[in-house]
């Protein structure tokens, strides 16, 4: 981490924390109100191998607002659909964070066996805006983004929702208001230990 903030210093860079996580139609349980005596229920289906896929990036640079910046990828249990996230698609996020943000990227991210991959470095090799940071290992609190999937999930707990169509709306609404709420990105930031990217 030390290095990548010393890279983004001297290039005026953003530092991009970048993870994957997905959704399914099983909504994660949570407490709730109901009558005294009466226990709540709710339906959902939860059949089936429909998923949501999103890869996201957390974007610090000092005197500038947070940016979280992500893309999903919804699999329906089509044959001939990915099921995540790979090469190309990650590619196309680093490129359109680089066009959005307009600067130098420092990206630091986990050792996914994804991101080793000879596309992937040769991805970063042909980009000479992008330096790559590799997190140690089994450190989830180092990572910013970790924090938007943990709000993101509460958010959609008890939530019953039976479509690939419905699940892909309900979480992008979730990560879209993640997105107008920059003091909740500075949170997650200053929670891995670097300063408010803006002063309060």
């Amino acid at each position: 981490m030390a290095g990548g903030k010393r890279a983004a210093a001297r290039t005026a860079a953003w530092i991009c924390f970048a993870d994957e996580c997905g959704q399914t139609l099983k909504a994660h349980k949570a407490t709730t109100w109901a009558p005294k005596g009466e226990t709540p229920v709710v339906k959902v289906t939860a059949k089936g191998t429909v998923r949501v896929s999103v890869a996201g990036l957390c974007c610090y640079r000092p005197g500038e607002r947070s940016r979280l910046i992500y893309r999903t990828l919804t699999y329906r249990g089509r044959k001939c659909e990915p099921k995540g996230f790979r090469e190309p698609e990650l590619i196309r996020l680093l490129d359109a964070a680089h066009q959005q943000l307009q600067a130098p990227i420092v990206l630091v991210w986990d050792r996914l066996s994804l991101h080793k991959t000879p596309a992937i470095r040769a991805a970063i090799a042909a980009r000479s805006w992008l330096r790559v940071y590799e997190l140690p290992a089994y450190a989830p609190e180092l990572n910013p983004v970790e924090k938007v999937w943990s709000t993101m999930k509460s958010s959609l707990a008890n939530l019953a929702v039976r479509t690939a169509n419905e699940l892909t709306a309900a979480v992008k609404n979730r990560l879209n208001r993640m997105q107008y709420r920059t003091g909740l990105i500075d949170g997650y930031f200053t929670g891995t230990g670097l300063p408010p990217p803006t002063p309060p």
